[in-house]
């Protein structure tokens, strides 16, 4: 491992490229620590501190929603952007076809995804705006906001997001990893140091036990972490116009990872799953008579820990399977397979290949679908089992899984450009 940091150290231009990186994510948390105009940081921090589901927003945020600041949206509106256009492939045969186009179509798929992330941005920003007006009772920022400062505060936040798409593309630019996945990575990482700072202000020896149960815990998620983001179901695949000579015989494989949709079905269900209490909250103030038991009903509902992590986990479950669906084409596969010259041995090309995949990938999935809803609701159940200041020790599994896997991305991507520089000395 030194050996491995060693060269990378000394070779210059991988040098350059990771001191580019580490100083773009400077630059986003100094930014990230910039308050929209008019913000009461403490109103903003007990809301926070009362609130555990707007913790969730604020990792995607990359920790910027907690403070409030001109990039609190994070890449949100990006990615949502992203996974529009994945959608609208399905359902719109123009942007099927751009997307088989290659290089050239993917850029234009890319620059679409960009002009659509500005109104998105738009409308998150307003919406945010208002929900953590609404939940906090209107002290956050000042309750008479007129047009003028709804037009400040939007531009601000939208611009805000658009700067860090654009940081983010910088980072890409340099093949060290995904430069929005980098980015979110910094936020996570960044609020480590102030929770166990709290820990250790407030911490007492007889806690020692249960500080020793969440670091074996840790280590266990962290462990299945990786081992669930590299497992693979590797389907043999053989090579026809080769298979009569055994000396000529080509044979590969076909991997079919365990958790394909990544970190997208926990950022879905996220969404459906706040958006039932900030609904209710809206039209608690209403102040109509029979609606006001039922949003009340709702409210009430969700504060139940147990209902609420059911819920949570099935939408985890179940959204796994459709963006599955949505990335995972068994068709195409099926048909790249035949025009290649190469088959699955016992399954006959195109229709029974395609069926064969669709159930290789549904078996597998069951175990990364599953997996993804544990990692969901893991915070839940040790806040319900810590006390006292532990209870920041309680392990975030969406915010593991993203580090894990950024960690695995950016060490690969390492390793290929020593090993392409190795191959170009010689």
């Amino acid at each position: 491992m030194w050996e491995t940091l060693k060269k990378i150290w000394k070779t210059k231009d991988l040098k350059r490229k990771i001191l580019f990186i580490v100083f773009i994510m400077f630059v986003f948390r100094v930014a990230a620590h910039i308050p929209i105009p008019g913000v009461n940081a403490e109103a903003l921090q007990m809301l926070f501190s009362q609130n555990q589901l707007l913790g969730l927003f604020n990792v995607f945020s990359g920790g910027a929603l907690k403070n409030f600041s001109i990039v609190m949206l994070g890449v949100g509106p990006y990615i949502t952007s992203s996974i529009i256009f994945q959608l609208l492939q399905l359902v719109v045969p123009k942007i099927d076809e751009m997307a088989k186009e290659g290089g050239a179509g993917q850029q234009k798929i890319n620059q679409y995804t960009r002009m659509l992330a500005i109104p998105l941005a738009v409308i998150q920003g307003y919406g945010t705006i208002a929900v953590l007006q609404t939940a906090s009772g209107g002290g956050i920022l000042p309750a008479n906001m007129g047009v003028f400062d709804w037009v400040m505060a939007l531009t601000v936040v939208t611009a805000g997001s658009i700067f860090l798409m654009w940081l983010g593309e910088l980072i890409s630019e340099k093949n060290l990893g995904n430069g929005v996945s980098l980015i979110i990575f910094a936020g996570i990482v960044a609020e480590l140091p102030a929770n166990l700072q709290q820990i250790f202000i407030t911490f007492d020896s007889s806690q020692l036990p249960a500080l020793l149960g969440f670091v074996f815990i840790g280590f266990l998620t962290i462990v299945g972490v990786v081992f669930v983001t590299e497992g693979q179901r590797n389907i043999p695949i053989s090579y026809a116009r080769h298979h009569v000579t055994t000396a000529l015989g080509q044979k590969s494989h076909l991997p079919i990872r365990v958790n394909q949709a990544g970190v997208i079905p926990i950022i879905f269900a996220v969404a459906l799953v706040v958006a039932p209490s900030l609904v209710a909250q809206y039209c608690l103030q209403l102040n109509v008579a029979w609606l006001t038991p039922v949003a009340q009903g709702v409210i009430d509902a969700f504060r139940n820990q147990l209902i609420y992590a059911v819920v949570y986990f099935v939408l985890v479950f179940a959204f796994s399977y459709f963006y599955t669906a949505v990335v995972f084409h068994p068709d195409r596969i099926a048909e790249n397979l035949q025009r290649g010259g190469s088959f699955i041995p016992g399954a006959r090309p195109c229709k029974e290949t395609s069926e064969y995949l669709k159930k290789v990938s549904n078996r597998v999935l069951l175990a990364g679908a599953l997996f993804l809803g544990f990692i969901a609701i893991l915070p839940l159940i040790l806040q319900a089992a810590a006390s006292g200041s532990l209870q920041n020790l309680a392990i975030g599994g969406t915010s593991l899984l993203i580090v894990v896997s950024v960690v695995i991305e950016t060490v690969k991507q390492l390793e290929a450009q020593l090993l392409l520089r190795d191959y170009d000395r010689f």
